[in-house]
This record gives structure tokens, C-alpha cells and sequence, in this order.
């Protein structure tokens, strides 16, 4: 991510060796996105994104004390087709209606200056496995529109559809699923 010039970057780095101030910040849904690929007849990906996103980043003192943990509504799915998004709805998909969310709770972030690992739990109707991605810090920003300060993360990874008991189309849906997921989160307001 690059910043533009009309914003200014923070320089105050904290314990954990991100300039993030200890605290829970909080998503700004409107500049952040998770979305996905998928084999398609294992010859060509489709691509789409989750709309209905809740997440939460807790700074503590250390690296060890971050935190971060997502909810993610699966009947927001949108990959640009409305037919295709209702089938994979539907109960012989993914089954919105058993399986309303997909929730994240890292369980371990390290690394330092831009580069990040990020292990957790991701459970989808009631199966949990672990799972981590690699975490790109992309900087820290004062908006000068609001004087609010924001910090930008990328997260990829992959999982395997089959690993929470969604194996349905064989051949016709490739089993890996890409993650790539951009987040921006609002500083915390000083007490």
C-alpha cells in the first residue's frame, strides 16, 4: 500500500515492533474487503468477496498481547453473479441457513517491520481448524479529514474446503480456496 502525500505517516513504535498504539481498534468496513478464489473446472478461477464483515484488533504491550478475530456472514457472498451466489447459498452448497458465519481468532502473530504471520482458528458450522496467513503491514496514517488514525493490513492464505466437511462438487470446485483479505483499522481514541 502507498500513502498519499496529503497524509502523514506516525513514527512512534511501540513493543510490539508495529507504531500501533495499545488498544482495541476498530474496523473500517467502508476501506476494507475479504475476498476469494476458487478453481472453476480446474481450468479458470472464480473470484468474489464476503460484504458482511465484523472484526476487532487488540494491541497489547507485546506481540504476543495482539489479537485479532473476524465474523464473516456467509449469505453475503458475492462473486458478481446473483444466480451463482444463490446457488452457493443454497443447502447443497454451502448452507447459509446451518452454516451462518465463518469466525477467525488468531492465536499467534510475529514477524517484524512489514512482514507478519498470523496463526488462529477458523471455524465454519461448527468445525474448527487451524489456519495461518501471511500478513503484510501496509502503514499507519493520520486522515487529515477526521484526524482519526488508521492502520492497513493485507492477510493471504488458503484452506481447503473439504478440511470443514464442504467437499460438495468435486471436480467441478477445486478444493483450495485463496484468501486474500485488506483491512483497515481506526486507531483507538486516547482516554
Amino acid at each position: 500500500m502507498t500513502n498519499e502525500s496529503t497524509i502523514t505517516a506516525a513514527s512512534a513504535t511501540t513493543a510490539t515492533g508495529l507504531p500501533l498504539a495499545p488498544g482495541d481498534w476498530a474496523l473500517d468496513p467502508l476501506h476494507s474487503a475479504v475476498n476469494f478464489a476458487i478453481r472453476h473446472l480446474g481450468i479458470a478461477k472464480v473470484r468474489g468477496r464476503f460484504e458482511g464483515v465484523r472484526a476487532g484488533l487488540h494491541v497489547g504491550e507485546r506481540a504476543e498481547d495482539v489479537r485479532v478475530s473476524a465474523t464473516i456472514d456467509l449469505a453475503s457472498i458475492n462473486t458478481g453473479n446473483a444466480d451463482r451466489d444463490a446457488h452457493v447459498r443454497a443447502s447443497d452448497l454451502l448452507d447459509v441457513e446451518k452454516r451462518p458465519t465463518m469466525d477467525f481468532r488468531s492465536t499467534r502473530v510475529s514477524g517484524e517491520g512489514e512482514d507478519w504471520t498470523m496463526e488462529g482458528e477458523l471455524t465454519i458450522g461448527g468445525v474448527t481448524r487451524p489456519v495461518t496467513l501471511a500478513v503484510e503491514f501496509g502503514g499507519l496514517v493520520d486522515v487529515p479529514m477526521d484526524g482519526s488514525r488508521h492502520a492497513g493490513f493485507e492477510a493471504t492464505g488458503e484452506i481447503r474446503r473439504s478440511d470443514f466437511g464442504l467437499d460438495f462438487a468435486p471436480g467441478l470446485l477445486g478444493d483450495v480456496v485463496k484468501i486474500q483479505m485488506d483491512m483497515q483499522f481506526v486507531e483507538p481514541k486516547a482516554s
